[in-house]
């Protein structure tokens, strides 16, 4: 098994938006106040930002593979955007893994394509739909009812927006700690106040929650038995408790509790 779990944080693209609405002379502050407030004109109230002029600063992963079982965000506090979006990629090619995440379809990949195309990053393996592999052309991470990538928000809603649910929402619903720490909208202050690690960390109880659910989902297909699906809970048990992290140990207390 090959399996990423994935969930990104974001903050405006500063310099993007500058670019974009002729903002140059602003401050950081000044210039994300602005474009919320373009973005308010154009959709009637609603100041969240599009995925173009989003900025990564935290991509968090569970990764599933052979016996293992890890939960991690890449690169180092410090690393820029591209090297964290040039890990992700390079994770793809190097495992071809299943995708897994919540909302990903509308948000977190189109935003990572968008960085990747400023960037320069490459992701052959990604961008694959049979040209060079016969096996994707039944089944890439970009059709949207091919099982490569599954957006779990999409796939439990029947593939309806009216019927999509916030992660945490589904996570409470399940008995499981749903968000810990902030919310996606506290990440931008959290990053003015230099608090990088806080952000990877409440990345990373996001991708738990996500993979829970998936297990979940997991059982309900007929994918997992009863006996397996337990085997899997208590494999992210074990590796909380091996990674002797107080967040990780938070989200542990949270589950059990």
């Amino acid at each position: 098994m090959n399996l990423f779990v994935f969930d990104i944080e974001t903050i405006p693209d500063v310099t993007g938006g500058q670019r974009l609405y002729d903002l140059q002379g602003l401050d950081a502050a000044e210039t994300v106040k602005a474009m919320q407030h373009i973005r308010r004109q154009q959709t009637g109230g609603d100041d969240f930002l599009r995925p173009y002029v989003h900025q990564i600063v935290a991509i968090s992963m569970v990764m599933r593979h052979g016996s293992t079982c890890r939960v991690w965000s890449l690169g180092n506090p410090d690393d820029d955007e591209r090297e964290l979006i040039r890990q992700f990629f390079g994770g793809i090619s190097k495992y071809t893994p299943t995708l897994v995440s919540w909302n990903g379809s509308n948000f977190d990949l189109p935003v990572l394509h968008y960085r990747a195309l400023l960037h320069g990053v490459a992701a052959p393996r990604y961008w694959e739909i049979g040209e060079t592999d016969r096996d994707f052309r039944f089944n890439n991470y970009h059709s949207r009812y091919h099982w490569r990538h599954i957006d779990l928000m999409d796939v439990l809603a029947g593939f309806s927006p009216r019927a999509t649910a916030p992660l945490d929402d589904i996570a409470t619903l399940l008995g499981l700690p749903g968000k810990q720490g902030m919310d996606g909208s506290k990440v931008w202050d959290a990053y003015q106040a230099g608090e990088q690690v806080a952000i990877r960390q409440y990345c990373e109880t996001d991708v738990l929650n996500t993979y829970l659910v998936y297990l979940r989902f997991e059982l309900m297909r007929g994918h997992l038995d009863e006996s397996s699906y337990q085997h899997e809970c208590q494999l992210v048990r074990e590796t909380l408790q091996a990674a002797h992290q107080p967040h990780l140990d938070a989200f542990l207390q949270a589950w059990d509790g």
